[in-house]
């Protein structure tokens, strides 16, 4: 209702309140990480203006990498430190050295993922010279933080999202039915359909060895099932 209606159609109040909301919706989870999210979008919004103002392809270069390095850096600490390091400890123990490696006790950031390869994406389109930079910061913003893709996924190209936050959306009677409709049916797919067949086979597999193998095959086919269930949802909205 705000959206349509309080914003009066002006697509970009429509967009604060859009920036406004994932932002909010971010935060409900830990707004701490809010400022990471921010910092992400501020880097990759000023280097794709740097690699599309820069005088040579060497001035290119050394933007496209800053970006793709501490964006990947950030990724790399939050979400494979942990990993590595256990696992470069352990190869050594087996060896006879013994090494204690301290672990990041922190929460890895809900859907650093989808946000770091959405501004990686955009800075990679301008380098290769796809698209030209968003110059307006809250249309960017949106584009990066757009709440149903920010913990989900899937990973959306600037060429196909960013051109329709930038121009006015009118409301349509039937649109809307229809996206009701598709919200619906997915819930009852998800909540009634592949939810179920994920209790039976996590039932199944974390007891594998007191079933048979009908049972088990029984179980995979209940686990393809819902994948397929989410996967052709998916699918639907994208």
């Amino acid at each position: 209702m705000l959206y349509w209606f309080a914003t009066n159609g002006n697509f970009k109040l429509q967009n604060i309140l859009l920036l406004a909301s994932s932002y909010f919706f971010y935060a409900c989870w830990d707004w701490k990480f809010m400022f990471l999210l921010i910092f992400s979008t501020l880097l990759d919004y000023y280097t794709g203006i740097k690699i599309y103002e820069a005088a040579n392809q060497r001035k290119k270069m050394f933007w496209l990498w800053l970006s793709i390095i501490i964006n990947v850096g950030f990724l790399g600490v939050f979400k494979y430190y942990n990993f590595f390091a256990s696992s470069f400890a352990g190869g050594l123990s087996l060896l006879g050295f013994k090494i204690n490696l301290s672990l990041l006790q922190v929460v890895l950031p809900v859907g650093i993922s989808f946000y770091t390869f959405h501004g990686l994406s955009y800075v990679i389109d301008i380098y290769k010279n796809r698209i030209i930079p968003e110059r307006n910061f809250v249309d960017y913003s949106v584009f990066v933080s757009f709440f149903p893709l920010l913990v989900a996924g899937p990973i959306e190209r600037a060429t196909h999202l960013l051109v329709q936050i930038n121009k006015k959306r009118e409301f349509n009677y039937l649109k809307a039915v229809d996206g009701l409709r598709q919200i619906l049916w997915g819930l009852f797919k998800k909540i009634v359909i592949a939810d179920h067949c994920a209790d039976y086979a996590n039932t199944v597999f974390n007891n594998s060895s007191n079933y048979s193998g009908s049972t088990l095959a029984l179980g995979a086919f209940f686990l393809l099932f819902k994948s397929i269930v989410i996967f052709q949802d998916i699918q639907t909205l994208h």
